[in-house]
């Protein structure tokens, strides 16, 4: 009999009172005793997905606040879409000295950094955390957030060749220190060998750097990568260094379709496939009864204003739905990102939709699947997915917090954990531990990942 495949488990974040769903800061689950930005609250959810097992919890990150819609600031700020926006990434820390197995992920873009700066951070999460640092690569895609940095956005191609670049100098950057090279010979009065760091003397089309890097070889060499490119130059460049990949797709057949090419676009690079998990998006919402269930989540649903929907919309396409009717079909539309979310989501619904209907779904979920039912239902749900789709496990997104994380770790881990689906413990310490404990061998020996 075939052993089941153990699903692996993200919790996603942002430091901001919503994530995908929109109606997050006002759910009355939410609401009692709640301060998004207070540090202790994300403490107490990584202990709880630290009991759970999970691999990681996961921050997301934008800097700029979205004046897309109507092309003014006021809608975003009224309704919370995904503003305000603290840096995560000091909170990565706070979190790391009160757990000591899950794995801590933070977004942070390279749009308009130099890798020396971020090589040198992420090497110093890494030794914080003891080998916990997970880093998601990602380059600006708003034009409001190149404006924050006073300059212009640059074309989707140029900014992966930019960002192909970035990691290179980032990998020697954390290279440049052997893994030997500190002896902390006391007799001798030798600290480091300094036979064994080197200078990187990179000099390419977008970046100089001297080197060596002034931090010591970090527990997992640099950080572990997470990406989510959707993109045919996006996969290409996930395929190339991601060690975990999130991934949207609210249909089993899409998701087995980026599935199979990601995995195969790493065959082709040497790397073995197993060294990157793909794992999709979900919005589980639990009840002690299938009808409970969906009684949540059509309160939870309800909570959503259209405008804040158009709002988050308009924000992650650049486009001012403003200019639409409310009520109008979205049937055609020139630019091939909206037709094809209006394509999306008249597929969920099965019929086609309104910009009203579209905007409304869009603030539920930002377009992640709800997996709704008892957490039996919801079980066997994402186990049907995972068969399906070929996919490694799930990125949650909650509805509520604190609450609804606690649920899933409480009702749903203890279920999949009798199927054999989940694992019962950590097999190790540190981020690449979790992500590749069955993979046979680290992704750092895979050719196109890094070499010593």
């Amino acid at each position: 009999m075939r052993k089941k495949k153990h699903m692996h488990f993200a919790q996603f974040l942002m430091h901001s009172p919503t994530y995908h769903s929109l109606a997050m800061w006002r759910h009355p689950r939410t609401a009692v005793n709640y301060d998004w930005a207070r540090p202790e609250l994300y403490q107490h959810i990584a202990q709880v997905c630290e009991r759970g097992k999970f691999d990681m919890v996961f921050f997301a990150d934008i800097s700029f606040i979205s004046d897309t819609y109507t092309g003014t600031l006021d809608p975003a700020i009224r309704y919370a879409t995904q503003a305000p926006n603290h840096d995560p990434t000091p909170l990565l820390s706070w979190i790391g000295a009160v757990t000591s197995k899950i794995g801590l992920g933070g977004t942070f873009s390279i749009s308009h950094q130099h890798p020396f700066y971020v090589a040198r951070l992420w090497a110093t999460l890494d030794h914080l955390t003891r080998g916990r640092a997970a880093w998601n690569v990602v380059t600006s895609i708003n034009h409001n957030e190149s404006a924050n940095y006073g300059e212009e956005l640059l074309a989707h191609d140029l900014r992966y060749e930019r960002a192909e670049e970035f990691m290179e100098v980032c990998v020697k950057l954390w290279n440049s220190w052997e893994a030997d090279a500190v002896v902390m010979d006391r007799e001798r009065g030798i600290f480091a060998d300094p036979t064994k760091v080197h200078r990187i003397e990179h000099d390419g089309r977008f970046f100089k750097s001297r080197g060596p890097l002034n931090v010591t070889r970090s527990p997992q060499n640099g950080p572990a990568i997470i990406q989510a490119g959707a993109s045919a130059k996006g996969r290409e460049f996930a395929a190339r260094y991601a060690e975990a990949i999130f991934a949207v797709q609210p249909f089993a057949e899409g998701a087995a379709e980026y599935y199979a090419d990601v995995k195969g676009r790493m065959e082709d690079l040497g790397r073995n496939p197993d060294h990157c998990k793909i794992l999709f998006g979900i919005q589980p919402i639990i009840g002690r009864t299938e009808q409970e269930a969906r009684e949540k989540q059509e309160f939870h649903n309800s909570l959503v204003p259209v405008e804040a929907g158009l709002t988050i919309l308009s924000g992650h396409l650049d486009y001012d739905f403003s200019r639409l009717a409310l009520d109008d079909v979205m049937e055609y539309s020139p630019d091939f990102s909206i037709q094809g979310l209006s394509k999306m989501y008249g597929k969920m619904a099965g019929r086609k939709l309104t910009l009203r209907e579209v905007a409304q779904l869009h603030g539920q979920s930002v377009s992640l699947p709800q997996i709704v039912g008892t957490p039996e239902q919801v079980a066997a749900q994402l186990e049907a997915y995972c068969e399906k789709a070929g996919g490694d496990g799930f990125m949650l997104s909650s509805i509520y917090t604190p609450g609804a994380i606690e649920e899933f770790v409480d009702l749903v881990i203890p279920i999949l954990q009798q199927r054999g689906l989940f694992r019962h413990d950590y097999a190790g310490t540190t981020q690449r531990d979790h992500l590749h404990q069955e993979a046979g061998s680290r992704p750092e020996h895979d050719a196109a990942f890094r070499s010593a």
